[in-house]
């Protein structure tokens, strides 16, 4: 007996529903994370701090960002930010219902509001940050059960490569500070 393979595929789909399958997987989380790295390698190559952010929706990136504060010269110009106006943009809509948001480190309190109020409802980071994450590691804004709207998080994609980009941005800063501070000046300057 032949199968209709429309048929076939509402029967899958219906399969799928009832097992409250989730449609991402490890593999796509991994895709989207190395793209978001590559966002943040565009950071780095502006001397920016290296934190890049990807928004895809069904199988499409539709906003990316890069930390750019000290190239804009304001506080809003994190990774997150540019993201989300971005792909709002791009859907012509503030709302970003049936989106995931893949950053290469844990969004700042200001981050995690506005991925709450543009309603994402799946967030993957890479590298927890236990100077300002507010997912978890300080706060957890995104998994409040106060706020109207929650975000799912799935935590530690790439982690090693996501945490290596920022401690060595870091590290090669300390070196050239503290080479400049050593750096002999024959007029005193």
């Amino acid at each position: 007996m032949t199968c209709n393979p429309a048929l076939k595929l509402c029967l899958t789909f219906v399969i799928l529903m009832t097992m409250n399958a989730d449609p991402h997987t490890e593999k796509d989380d991994i895709f989207y994370m190395k793209k978001a790295l590559a966002q943040a390698r565009l950071a780095l190559r502006h001397g920016e701090v290296p934190i890049g952010c990807v928004i895809v929706r069904d199988g499409e990136i539709i906003g990316r960002g890069y930390n750019r504060r000290n190239t804009d010269r304001t506080s809003l110009s994190h990774a997150e930010m540019t993201a989300i106006r971005r792909a709002n943009k791009a859907i012509g809509d503030w709302r970003l219902e049936d989106c995931t948001i893949y950053i290469t480190l844990e969004p700042c309190q200001m981050c995690a509001g506005a991925i709450i109020q543009a309603r994402i409802p799946r967030v993957v980071i890479g590298a927890a940050s236990d100077k300002s994450g507010s997912a978890g590691s300080i706060v957890n804004i995104l998994e409040n059960p106060d706020f109207m709207h929650q975000a799912e998080v799935i935590r530690g994609v790439l982690e090693e490569e996501c945490s290596a980009l920022i401690r060595g941005f870091f590290r090669d800063m300390r070196a050239a500070n503290r080479q400049q501070a050593t750096t002999f000046h024959p007029d005193g300057s």
